[in-house]
Order: structure tokens, then C-alpha cells, then sequence
């Protein structure tokens, strides 16, 4: 009769009322592993929260009915629960691990792009302007350390992806990309992942020999929140651009790393690098690529600035705003393009991130991870909502080798 005899409710979950049934709440799961939110009532809820893996159910139906005071609660209240709640992978379990613990990572941005293989293609090839398999072949790594490229969706971004993926397709020449992104789903500072990338172009594999270079020169941690990747698109989104330049007759290989906030360095007025575990990703960085044999080039997907009502500021978005914006804006790029990661914190710090900087800790991480570097910005733009519900900016700089 009861199929689970211990149920452990995942970490990481999410309670929200249900602004269709006061009396109910949702419980979501920001990893999007779980496919839908479930209603429950608040009684249900305090019985799912003694779900923590220790307690049998008939403990937990003990326990529940000491909340209720001696009311029958019969156990297949919560044997019914548990079913429920592990059939749509909210519990810790063999269901929730098969799918969590999967090599593979399933692509979680379609939508933003065509689902189907060669609509994709046409897609890409009318924003990139270029025909697919069109990255720059040839033995020698090219002229391309590194790029700060997008992660807002295809649509918005279109022009600055064009003139940053022009780029990279003619000077990176290399069949390894460190890819830095943005963490909007982890409150880690850094985390890996070694699941493969698959999107409609396929399957991009993980570097494993730089990953296990990273670990053994960082420490352990990284993959305390692996999963905040399968809902991440700051790396998806670059992958399937890749994927396209590249073709598979030019197969390459990734190092998925993303970056949590800085914001305690702001707060605390602490230069990043003076932070003991940025420190030690800095040197891990700089350490995994001397000990690697081919040529690395460093994607760092970060946009800039998110001004606005949408991110709770006051009042929407006026053009006073967004020429100010923009001012900030290039005088922080000018600051990435020369390397300069002092001024580039000092102008951060200064404004108290105000304008809300996403790519602010990837920015930073890898400028002082290839320092000294100098850069150059390709293109800059802004998206702005008809009515200043928000602002979105966002840059290409390139960074060249010496």
C-alpha cells in the first residue's frame, strides 16, 4: 500500500499562493525539472514539509495528527501525497535522479528559437548573415581570446549577435570554448556542470579533462547546485549559435561555468578579487588553461544594464534615463575593452550597481582571469519596452591575443 516509505521533499522548491485559490498555494520548481506547479492545500503543505526523508509516513501521519489535535487522519492521506508528489518528480527519488542525474542536458529555450532543425538554421543564418559552417577553419587558433557576448533572447539582442558572432566566427579558430555566464537561477558564486549540451543541432560535449582542471585547482563546490544549468540560458544560447557556425564537420567541445551575484562586493566596497573564492577561481582559471595543449577561447555572456518598473524601479524608463544609461554603459566598456578591472569595479560601486549589471561577475571574473587584456567594443545596443516598462542593454567587445 505504501509505495514510498521515507519521502524526502527536494531542497530548492518553491511555495506561491495561488491567485486563483486563496485557500491553495503552488509548489514550483525553479529547475523546471518537475513539468507543472502543484496545487495543495495549507494542510497538505504542512504535511509535505515533514517530507524530509528521516520520517516514515506512518511518522508523519503521527505527526500530523498532533497538529490536528487527535483528528483521524488516515495514511492514505499521505501515501496518496507522497505518489502524487514523486510522479511529478517533487520528491528525491528514482524518478526525480533519472531524469536530474541525466548526462545530457535537454535544450529549455525553445521558443526563443525554432524548434526544428533547418527552420533554425534559416533563423540563425538571417540574423547572423552568414551561411551555417562558416566559422574559420584552418589548424591555428586565430587572433580571438575572448568576447563579451549577449544572452538576451535572439529576437531583442538580433544586431549585437550579428556584429559579436561575426567575430568570433572569423578570428576564435579553436574547438574549445570556456563559456562564463550569468547564474539567474543559483545563489552560488560559481558552478559547473558536466552534462553535454544538446539543443535541435545536436550534442555539444563538456570538456572533462579542463573541468577536472578547474575542480582540482578551485576546491570542492562547484556542483553543489548543478542543476540551476537546465533552466540557465546564458550558455544555451551561445552553444546553439556555435553549433551552428561550427557544423559537424568541425565538432568542438565546451566548459560550462556559470557565475552567481557579486553584490556582497559592492556592499562591503571589496574589490571581487580580494574575495577568497573568486581569488581561487581567478588562479583556477588562469591555472587550467596554462596546463591545457590547444588554444582556449573565453565566451562571457553577460548583458549590462536592466533599468525600470519590470526590475523595481519607481517610474518607467524616459529618454533622460536611457541617455544616462548609455553614458554608463560605454564607460563601463571602455573600462572591460582596456582590461582595467579597478575602474571597472570603482564606476560599479560608485552607482551602488543600481542599473542592476548581470554580466557584472562574469565580466570581472575572466578580465582578471586573462589579464592584462585589452579589448575592443564591436557594438552596443539597448531594447526598450514601448512604454518604459523596461530597458535591457547589451554589448560586444572582443578581445584579441597578443
Amino acid at each position: 500500500m505504501i509505495a514510498i516509505e521515507r519521502p524526502k521533499l527536494r531542497s530548492g522548491l518553491v511555495v506561491d499562493t495561488d491567485p486563483a485559490d486563496p485557500g491553495c498555494v503552488l509548489l514550483t520548481d525553479p529547475y523546471r525539472i518537475a513539468p507543472s506547479p502543484q496545487r495543495l492545500t495549507h494542510r497538505e503543505l504542512s504535511w509535505v514539509r515533514l517530507f524530509d526523508g528521516q520520517r516514515t509516513l506512518r511518522d508523519v501521519q503521527y505527526d500530523a495528527i498532533r497538529q490536528a489535535r487527535g483528528e483521524l487522519l488516515p495514511i492514505e492521506l499521505f501515501a496518496d501525497l507522497a505518489r502524487r508528489l514523486d510522479e511529478h518528480l517533487f520528491l528525491e527519488g528514482p524518478a526525480f535522479r533519472q531524469v536530474a542525474d541525466h548526462p545530457i542536458r535537454p535544450p529549455s529555450c525553445l521558443g526563443c528559437y525554432p524548434e526544428e532543425p533547418e527552420e533554425l538554421r534559416q533563423y540563425l543564418e538571417a540574423m547572423l548573415g552568414r551561411p551555417a559552417e562558416s566559422a574559420r577553419g584552418g589548424c591555428g587558433p586565430g587572433r580571438l581570446r575572448a568576447a563579451l557576448v549577449p544572452h538576451i533572447d535572439y529576437r531583442r539582442g538580433r544586431d549585437t549577435y550579428h556584429h559579436a558572432y561575426q567575430y568570433v566566427a572569423d578570428h576564435a579558430g579553436v574547438g574549445l570554448y570556456v563559456i562564463i555566464g550569468t547564474a539567474h537561477y543559483s545563489a552560488h558564486r560559481f558552478t559547473l556542470t558536466r552534462k553535454h549540451f544538446q539543443t535541435p543541432l545536436g550534442v555539444v560535449p563538456t570538456d572533462e579533462a579542463f573541468i577536472d582542471r578547474l575542480v582540482s585547482h578551485y576546491g570542492p563546490g562547484l556542483f553543489d547546485d548543478e542543476l540551476a544549468h537546465l533552466p540557465e540560458h546564458s550558455i544555451e544560447l551561445e552553444v546553439v549559435i556555435l553549433q551552428y557556425l561550427h557544423g559537424p564537420a568541425r565538432p568542438f567541445r565546451i566548459v560550462p561555468l556559470i557565475v552567481g551575484s557579486f553584490h556582497d562586493c559592492i556592499q562591503q566596497c571589496v574589490p571581487p578579487r580580494e574575495m577568497p573564492d573568486i581569488a581561487r577561481m581567478i588562479d583556477a582559471l588562469r591555472r587550467a588553461e596554462a596546463a591545457t595543449a590547444e588554444p582556449v577561447c573565453y565566451l562571457i555572456s553577460g548583458d549590462m544594464a536592466h533599468i525600470g518598473p519590470k526590475f523595481g524601479d519607481p517610474e518607467p524608463v524616459d529618454r533622460r534615463d536611457l541617455d544616462r544609461c548609455r553614458h554608463q554603459d560605454q564607460n563601463l566598456l571602455q573600462w572591460a575593452a582596456a582590461g582595467n578591472t579597478t575602474e571597472y569595479f570603482r564606476l560599479l560601486m560608485d552607482e551602488r550597481d543600481r542599473r542592476r549589471i548581470c554580466g557584472f561577475p562574469p565580466t570581472y571574473t575572466l578580465l582578471e582571469a586573462i589579464g592584462p587584456a585589452r579589448g575592443q567594443v564591436v557594438h552596443y545596443n539597448q531594447y526598450v519596452h514601448s512604454r518604459g516598462f523596461e530597458c535591457v542593454s547589451f554589448a560586444a567587445v572582443s578581445f584579441d591575443r597578443d
